[in-house]
């Protein structure tokens, strides 16, 4: 398969994630139900997915316990999630790659060249500047 870097929402890579990933590792993601992140995860959830929330202050959120890093995460992540700037996202790619998860997902309006192209030349499928209920009502 042969992926351009403008192919930020490749079919094969955004049904990857949403059919056989499990595990959401949601970077940003804090108990304010106002707030676009809190609104996904449970969307996540009431899709069957298991939601981590990656937060400086590692609060619980819709009951599962947060983290402040990728790194501190116990368990294997399959989708790190990631609401944040784009001038801010880049690192939380890097981090995705370390930490061994098998897709990046940037959301919609999160654009990062650099770290699309970082992400993929590692191995890793990333989605960009789209959202998951926005695929899942494509379907």
């Amino acid at each position: 398969m042969t992926i351009e870097i403008t192919d930020w929402q490749h079919p094969e890579w955004v049904r990857l994630m949403l059919d056989e990933c499990e595990t959401w590792a949601v970077v940003g993601l804090s108990g304010d139900h106002r707030r676009t992140a809190y609104e996904i995860a449970s969307l996540l959830q009431r899709r069957g997915k298991r939601i981590v929330p990656i937060h400086p202050d590692a609060p619980v959120v819709l009951g599962e316990q947060g983290y402040p890093t990728l790194a501190d995460v116990p368990f294997p992540i399959d989708v790190v999630d990631v609401f944040r700037r784009s001038e801010a996202a880049g690192e939380f790619a890097d981090q995705a790659v370390a930490v061994g998860a098998r897709g990046v997902w940037f959301q919609l309006g999160v654009i990062d060249r650099d770290a699309f192209a970082r992400t993929v030349a590692a191995g890793v499928p990333m989605v960009m500047d789209t959202c998951p209920a926005i695929e899942w009502r494509r379907r």
